[in-house]
């Protein structure tokens, strides 16, 4: 399959100054994965691993404290490869929104509460596509709203006068404006209640078959990814420690902190207590040796306690970084 972004042992730390004291949070730790083209790839794990500043160093929005430690992320476009962080902010500015576009975590919060919702259409189309008149602008919105199921008439709308799954609905409808191959979507779901979840994901779904575009999606919801997602990393400590189709990750989980996201889901039915991973996730201030799971993984021996696991894979499109793994097989 064709890939379109890729991330060679991506590196991002928060460096923080903590009373005179420098503090290294190692948010993304030498992170390799391969988003392709026309598929939903979903980052998994807890709150606390990662996966926000992952996209975030994906995306090209490194601000103090994060920082480029080392690594590359590479955008394939137009049968070139361009070295994100290598490029100039000029042309770094003309891959953004068009090639690839964020819909930010909290995005319900990023619009601008005392201009109505056509406004900011409008600002964000003068950006792009100078050289049109306001009434362009507004046509240009009002056919793309349309397009997605959407009602036109929340142009003249304020920010607050709509829900928040409709506002949460506007801001995915903004990063799509452009057509980009790529769409980033940080939590879309988080603070909504069910049935709005399930219109999100459903235009999300829509989205993605529409455009024949890639989103990366981030959630620790294990059933948004079950529903929605084609392909899941699961994320832990700054590294992913498993990737694999959905379909065989739920049916066959390898890493032992997998099992426990997979477990942690209500089924219809089952009455019995849901059992999550036992403890909490280690600080990425100060990770313990060798896997950054073993404290809490009911199949520790000496050697995770050591040695960091490498990402390996032991089936075709299945990916883990387990010890546990390499005893199995020997």
């Amino acid at each position: 399959m064709q890939t379109v972004i890729e991330t060679q042992d991506l590196k991002s730390y928060y460096i923080l100054d903590v009373f005179g004291k420098e503090k290294v949070v190692k948010a993304v730790d030498g992170v390799n994965i391969k988003i392709h083209q026309n598929e939903i790839y979903g980052i998994a794990g807890e709150s606390g691993c990662g996966k926000t500043t992952l996209l975030r160093a994906i995306f090209g929005i490194i601000d103090p404290p994060l920082r480029l430690i080392g690594g590359k992320v590479l955008y394939h476009h137009d049968g070139q490869v361009y070295d994100l962080y290598a490029l100039d902010p000029t042309e770094r500015r003309s891959l953004r929104w068009k090639f690839v576009s964020y819909v930010p975590q909290g995005s319900m919060s990023v619009l601008n509460p005392v201009v109505k919702i056509k406004e900011t259409f409008k600002d964000f189309l003068n950006s792009h596509l100078k050289g049109r008149t306001k009434e362009e602008y507004y046509e240009l919105a009002k056919e793309h709203l349309k397009g997605l199921g959407l009602p036109p008439t929340i142009l003249e709308a304020y920010p607050h006068q709509l829900s928040g799954g409709m506002r949460q609905r506007v801001t995915i409808a903004l990063a799509t404006l452009l057509k980009p191959k790529v769409i980033i979507a940080d939590e879309p779901t988080t603070a909504l209640d069910v049935v709005t979840q399930r219109g999100v994901i459903q235009l999300l779904k829509d989205i993605q078959s529409t455009y024949m575009n890639t989103i990366v999606l981030v959630t620790h919801d294990m059933g948004v990814h079950a529903s929605l997602s084609t392909r899941i990393a699961v994320m832990y400590a700054g590294k992913i420690i498993e990737e694999a189709p959905t379909s065989k990750l739920f049916k066959n989980p390898k890493h032992p902190y997998t099992k426990f996201l997979i477990n942690s889901l209500p089924r219809f039915g089952d009455k019995s207590r849901r059992t999550s991973a036992p403890g909490s996730p280690p600080s990425l201030a100060a990770l313990p040796p060798g896997c950054s799971f073993h404290p809490r993984c009911p199949y520790c021996f000496e050697k995770c306690k050591v040695e960091v696991p490498p990402l390996r894979e032991y089936e075709p499109d299945h990916k883990v970084a387990c010890w546990l793994m390499e005893e199995r097989i020997a």
